[in-house]
């Protein structure tokens, strides 16, 4: 251990006494852990981000089934065009004839709508509505006031609940927005509840909503909406099952043939993470790309620079071989110096990689996650690039005879 610590302290030495041409030699490896370091930073916050507000729109305990299921193209779409919109006939169904997987089934429909209270409005504010059945899902929540009970919304009463920036911008921090009137699309609504902060997704806010029953929204919009219909399941661990029985309960409600597709789509929160991440994957592959080339041009420097260090040192080289280093000795002080360069490398990209992720994060909407694995691995990578590229010149160092390099000028 003491020959290890030793022979690192000569390879810093060696470092410092050619800082520049130090500097120029790893300025590969400083790219590709820069770009390893700020890309993950920013697609770990991004990913954490989506997946919160995910969940938060979604639920994480719930599935939901629309008119259209996902698609990929204009020609998948052409095949589900002619999907019947979903109805609360079908959400009745459900109810009936789902078997006891199936906790709630609730309707619900969305537009966008103007929201004011007395002066202050607020243009094309996200308006969702819903049925009793919302109360139990645990993507709605009330931080101040409640929520409204299922006797309100089965009723059809003008109340709303509404998101905690909506409440900030139109009743500001000096009036409590609790049992004030507020006029969606000119209608005039009682709040009685204000969610929690739910924060922004690339830079759209996630708290500027009203929720309202779903009577009230169809006579503002229109009752010809297609609606969507979320479902719980009583176990989150037999989701599978519950969609199961769901999509035959509304299979046999449309009278479809055993041959024939859904006509609806079924989602869950992780169908759309999952689109999500088959998305970004493509930004992985391209750092992948990105990062291999920049590190192979690197390593060839560093073998490039080694072998010049040898040249360079071959009395010192032979000079040590005569007064009893070993071969193992030669390889290990080389090896030690191509790995401390490759790894003095990869601790300044990782502190540019987290300074460039930060200040993006600092003057964009894009949030920012520093992993620790991500530093590990790009550090950890720079030190196999100095040991693969400069086992070569440390070979070929450890094999030079001592009579012959003491002889070179």
């Amino acid at each position: 251990m003491s020959k290890f610590f030793e022979s690192v302290v000569i390879a810093l030495d060696a470092i410092w006494s050619a800082r520049l041409r130090s500097f120029m030699t790893v300025l590969g490896n400083i790219v590709a852990v820069t770009s390893i370091i700020a890309v993950v930073s920013l697609i770990q916050g991004l990913n954490a981000s989506v997946k919160s507000a995910i969940l938060n729109q979604a639920g994480a305990d719930s599935f939901n089934i629309q008119q259209f299921p996902i698609t990929r193209s204009d020609e998948e779409f052409d095949k589900v065009r002619g999907n019947p919109r979903i109805t609360m006939d079908d959400m009745r169904a459900i109810r009936r004839y789902g078997s006891d997987l199936i906790a709630a089934v609730m309707a619900d429909s969305g537009g966008r709508g103007r929201v004011t209270y007395r002066d202050k409005s607020i243009d094309n504010m996200r308006v969702q509505g819903v049925s009793p059945e919302y109360i139990t899902f645990s993507s709605f929540d009330a931080e101040r006031g409640r929520l409204m009970s299922p006797t309100e919304v089965e009723s059809s009463r003008p109340v709303a609940v509404i998101g905690w920036q909506a409440a900030d911008r139109l009743f500001g921090s000096d009036v409590d927005p609790i049992d004030k009137t507020i006029q969606i699309e000119g209608v005039h609504f009682r709040v009685l509840g204000v969610s929690a902060k739910r924060g922004s997704l690339l830079g759209q806010t996630q708290d500027e909503f009203a929720i309202m029953p779903l009577g009230q929204f169809r006579m503002i919009f229109g009752s010809r909406r297609s609606l969507s219909l979320s479902v719980r399941p009583r176990d989150l661990a037999e989701i599978a099952p519950a969609i199961d029985e769901a999509t035959v309960a509304l299979r046999a409600a449309r009278r479809l043939k055993p041959k024939q597709a859904d006509n609806f789509g079924v989602f869950t929160s992780d169908t759309i993470l999952d689109i999500y991440h088959s998305a970004t994957n493509g930004i992985f592959a391209v750092l992948v790309g990105v990062v291999a080339l920049s590190l192979v041009v690197g390593g060839i420097v560093i073998m490039n620079i080694m072998l010049m260090v040898v040249t360079e040192r071959t009395r010192e080289i032979g000079l040590r071989k005569a007064l009893g280093a070993r071969r193992s000795d030669i390889m290990a002080q080389m090896l030690s110096e191509s790995i401390v360069l490759s790894v003095f490398g990869g601790v300044i990209g990782t502190l540019f990689g987290a300074g460039i992720a930060l200040t993006i994060s600092a003057f964009t909407p894009i949030p920012t996650t520093i992993e620790p694995w991500s530093v590990t691995l790009g550090i950890g990578i720079t030190a196999l690039v100095g040991l693969f590229f400069g086992l070569y010149p440390a070979m070929l160092a450890a094999s030079l005879d001592p009579i012959e390099a003491l002889r070179r000028e």
